[in-house]
């Protein structure tokens, strides 16, 4: 499953009651109230178990957070530099 699958099925789980139909990865999350602030903390908590990913304070922000496109985005490049830095 990629990350972006993954990201997309927590939130459907979540926020959702598991209806995905409309979700995908350019809608823009937080504009809708699909999630609230806090549910961002519930998503950075998912992002750090799932993915084995330790996300920084200064990277929660809503530009991080739009869609799930900028999601994986910040998992997969946090993934990079959490390699370069091993």
């Amino acid at each position: 499953m990629s990350t972006q699958q993954s990201i997309n099925n927590y939130i459907a789980g979540v926020w959702l009651d598991g209806d995905a139909e409309g979700l995908d990865a350019q809608v823009p999350i937080a504009e809708l109230n699909i999630i609230d602030s806090a549910g961002i903390f519930d998503l950075v908590h998912y992002m750090q178990d799932d993915f084995r990913i330790t996300v920084p304070l200064q990277e929660i922000s809503p530009a991080n957070f739009r869609t799930v496109d900028t999601m994986a985005a910040l998992v997969e490049r946090l993934r990079r530099e959490g390699e370069t830095v091993r």
